[in-house]
């Protein structure tokens, strides 16, 4: 786990509540992150702030963002390796 103060604090807002999501932006999070730039970084910030039922259906593939950054987002982790 790293020391960067704003990881810590981004690692406990990607607990939602439910394993999957939780599994789904932690994977994010440790395994992109890093290397992502400032808009995708911006991106990501933007999808915790959603609440975790429009992520669940989004992640689900039962809708999708209407904001195409978000889709953006939602893809790129759907993508990630697990």
């Amino acid at each position: 786990m790293s020391d960067d103060p704003e990881v810590r604090r981004l690692r406990w807002r990607c607990r939602r509540g439910m394993r999957e999501l939780d599994q789904l932006m932690l994977r994010y999070l440790d395994g992109r992150w890093p290397q992502a730039d400032d808009a995708e970084r911006g991106r990501f910030l933007r999808l915790l702030d959603c609440e975790d039922d429009k992520l669940w259906r989004w992640f689900m593939g039962r809708e999708a963002p209407q904001d195409a950054d978000l889709d953006a987002i939602v893809h790129l982790i759907l993508d990630l390796p697990h």
